[in-house]
């Protein structure tokens, strides 16, 4: 059995332990759902949705695919894959957090599953392609999640992993941190209206900050079977972990 790989060390400003931890996850993000795509549209831009196609067709994600989004959150990663493949119906949106589903706004006809990427309710050699935006830092363990990703992967699938990392320049990794822990928690302050939203945003910088390196990320998709494994990066901050899947 691998060891276990979370994604960081508890952050213990926010939960006790390891074992508060989904339960402070699932509440905050059950909480701030409502306001999570007005803020992230204005912290990002409006630049997440081209960003998002734009890595998933880099990974391959073409017509024809059937596609897990897991993390699925309100839906941004998905609506991305359905404008690929062109068929919401063989996107498939999955995520443990009862509010983000509630408030995704996708395709009706779009399936929507509530799970977690640790133990996905999905059969194996179901998809043939899975995509996760920006929530690689939430789960529990790298190496199961990884392990139920190649599970529920036909042969050749394809994982895209989108992720924020922390720049390798001491001067672009302070103007992120001053960028994510202040002005966007002011931000969700200003223009989010439920309570822990500020939290949710200044965590989700601690989060980042505390990560596994890249190289980590790599490393444990080639463990887990991956092939091709490789890292697409845009502004030194947007990272696409992409592998194949080769059995």
């Amino acid at each position: 059995m691998k060891r276990v790989l979370p994604p960081h060390l508890p952050l213990t400003g926010y939960y006790a332990d390891e074992s508060a931890r989904h339960r402070w996850l699932r509440r905050a993000f059950d909480e701030t759902a409502s306001d999570y795509d007005r803020i992230e549209r204005i912290t990002a831009f409006g630049t997440g949705p081209a960003y998002r196609r734009r890595a998933l067709a880099r990974a391959g994600l073409a017509p024809g695919m059937d596609v897990i989004d897991v993390g699925m959150g309100t839906g941004l990663t998905a609506i991305a894959a359905v404008s690929l493949t062109g068929d919401a119906r063989r996107v498939t949106g999955v995520d443990p957090s009862a509010g983000m589903l509630a408030n995704a706004k996708v395709p009706e006809e779009l399936p929507v599953i509530a799970g977690r990427a640790e133990a996905l309710p999905l059969a194996d050699g179901s998809a043939d392609f899975i995509s996760m935006g920006f929530a690689l830092r939430h789960v529990s363990d790298v190496n199961v999640v990884f392990a139920e990703f190649r599970r529920v992967l036909r042969s050749g699938g394809r994982v895209c992993l989108l992720e924020i990392a922390r720049p390798q320049s001491r001067a672009g990794a302070w103007m992120l941190k001053q960028y994510m822990r202040r002005i966007v928690p002011t931000i969700a302050r200003v223009f989010g209206g439920t309570a822990g939203v500020t939290d949710l945003w200044r965590y989700f910088w601690d989060s980042i900050e505390a990560c596994l390196p890249p190289a980590q990320v790599l490393a444990a998709l080639c463990d887990a079977g991956f092939v091709d494994v490789h890292r697409d990066v845009e502004l030194g901050i947007f990272n696409a972990y992409v592998g194949r899947r080769s059995d």
